[in-house]
């Protein structure tokens, strides 16, 4: 039988992404609105000779926010997760246990078919090596500034922080992160963002930014104040059911994935390259000490990002 373009992109996944071996078992964990993803990789899965096991769980409401306690326990009981939903089970506490236990996860919060083709059919080979260029350069680092056009001006120290590459490969015990992917990222120390940003690019869970962009001014490591017309009310709303610390400047983050493009899906959307994003929320997951229950990241088009005051992009132009 003749493999589809998604049958493709999921074997991509699990044996080039995931690297699985011989004998290893894959748990396919997804909801109702990501059932054709979630059941295409549990069929590949099993394709690929691996015991796998399907789950499908009611989808959650915010990004971050937990799964069932059954499937928090199942995930750290196989080897492969992979975690096709609608809404983001990356920044949880059921991942970072799987995770501690060696398993390897992939997240795929609000994938769609037309993202899961074009995502997985990447070169990630140069994605990894150039997601991992700008770790290492982020790392020797202690204060960015980012600057845009539309009047982002915003800065922060990332003195002493971990930086992530989300690379693509996750071969290791214990590696995690998003599918398809193609980013770096890091949490700004709590506390020392100061300024305004400008997000024109998408927004989590609203979209693309299409008419009014949304303008994050920023005060002491807190987004206290949020303009833009209707999207910038329902983010402020969405903030506000969780409390004070989902205002949080949780993530700043690099797209490397020259194979992304825009498209609403803030999945792919953080990953497209000559765009930065600022996440509000969570940061647990890459070393902060805020952890509530979402995670949102606004992605800025064009942007410059200057580091301890070097240009290392101009105008969405990265130098490395």
């Amino acid at each position: 039988m003749t493999k589809s373009k998604l049958d493709s992109a999921c074997i991509t996944a699990i044996k080039t992404c995931m690297g699985t071996q011989k004998g290893e078992k894959v748990l396919v964990i997804t909801d109702e609105l990501k059932r054709e993803i979630g059941y295409a990789l549990y069929t590949n899965a099993l394709s690929l000779g691996h015991q796998s096991l399907y789950v499908e769980m009611k989808s959650g409401k915010i990004n971050g926010e937990e799964p069932p306690d059954a499937v928090a326990e199942l995930m750290q009981k196989y080897d492969v997760v992979l975690c096709p939903t609608a809404k983001s089970l990356t920044h949880t506490n059921a991942r970072r246990a799987a995770s501690a236990k060696g398993v390897r996860v992939a997240t795929f919060p609000g994938i769609t078919k037309d993202v899961m083709i074009r995502g997985m059919n990447a070169n990630y080979v140069k994605i990894s090596k150039l997601s991992i260029k700008l770790k290492e350069i982020l790392e020797k680092g202690s204060l960015v500034r980012l600057t845009s056009a539309l009047g982002t001006d915003i800065s922060f120290s990332i003195k002493d922080r971990t930086a992530y590459a989300s690379k693509g490969l996750f071969h290791a015990k214990g590696e995690s992160g998003n599918l398809p992917t193609g980013e770096t990222f890091l949490a700004p120390v709590e506390g020392t963002s100061n300024g305004v940003f400008v997000v024109d690019g998408s927004m989590a869970g609203l979209g693309l930014i299409k008419n009014v962009n949304i303008t994050i001014k920023v005060k002491d490591g807190n987004a206290n104040e949020i303009k833009g017309g209707v999207l910038a009310k329902k983010l402020a709303k969405q903030l506000d059911e969780v409390g004070r610390d989902a205002r949080n400047i949780a993530e700043f983050g690099i797209g490397t994935n020259d194979s992304a493009k825009l498209s609403g899906i803030l999945l792919e959307d953080e990953k497209v390259m000559g765009t930065v994003h600022i996440a509000l929320g969570n940061n647990v997951s890459m070393g902060g000490s805020v952890n509530v229950p979402i995670h949102l990241d606004g992605v800025i088009k064009k942007p410059t990002v200057y580091l301890d005051g070097k240009i290392l992009m101009k105008d969405g132009k990265l130098f490395v």
